[in-house]
């Protein structure tokens, strides 16, 4: 189930970028290199009920029990949130610095809340030049076998979906390439 906050058709005084695009596609990556080359991003960090995956950083997510989790749901904390696979993800309502853009890394059923309630959002999905290469990324960063498998299976119904929407899509294959891609992208947003 997804949801969303009782704020339709928000009118702040902020730009909002959507990454997104299925596991294994370097969002994180991406998220991270631009955040540090563009000072007037800030990073609304979603939720979530899922345990760090090896070596992930503390700092990717809000890492929740399912309660509290729960009592955010509870309170109207959320602008969307929905079940992926076996836990719960959810993007706080966000709140940031004066003068800042919103980046949200969030998947495309996600997106399509939050471009209905911030319509000139700019929606970047982000893929990879082939299932094969996905797959190599995930074994790489620890998903086990099983939760490759989930998230081949996602990537194409996240596609799918994502081509129901006013996504500008991008081959992440050469990481400079895509972060310079993406930089240009919101440049052209502001503009």
């Amino acid at each position: 189930m997804t949801t969303t906050s009782n704020d339709e058709g928000r009118d702040d005084d902020f730009k909002v970028i959507v990454i997104s695009g299925p596991g294994g596609v370097g969002k994180g990556t991406i998220v991270n290199e631009i955040l540090k080359r563009d000072p007037r991003l800030w990073l609304s960090r979603s939720w979530t009920t899922r345990d760090p995956r090896p070596g992930e950083s503390p700092d990717n997510y809000h890492f929740k029990t399912a309660d509290e989790f729960q009592r955010h749901i509870d309170s109207g904390g959320f602008l969307e949130w929905a079940n992926f696979l076996d836990y719960m993800q959810g993007s706080p309502i966000p709140d940031p610095p004066a003068g800042m853009d919103v980046v949200f890394e969030i998947d495309v059923q996600g997106a399509k809340i939050v471009k209905g309630l911030y319509p000139a959002s700019l929606l970047i999905f982000l893929d990879t030049p082939s299932r094969e290469v996905q797959r190599q990324r995930m074994v790489g960063r620890g998903d086990t076998p099983e939760r490759i498998e989930q998230r081949l299976q996602k990537a194409e119904e996240e596609l799918a979906r994502s081509k129901e929407l006013d996504f500008v899509h991008l081959i992440n294959d050469e990481l400079e390439r895509t972060v310079d891609e993406v930089l240009a992208l919101i440049a052209g947003h502001r503009a």
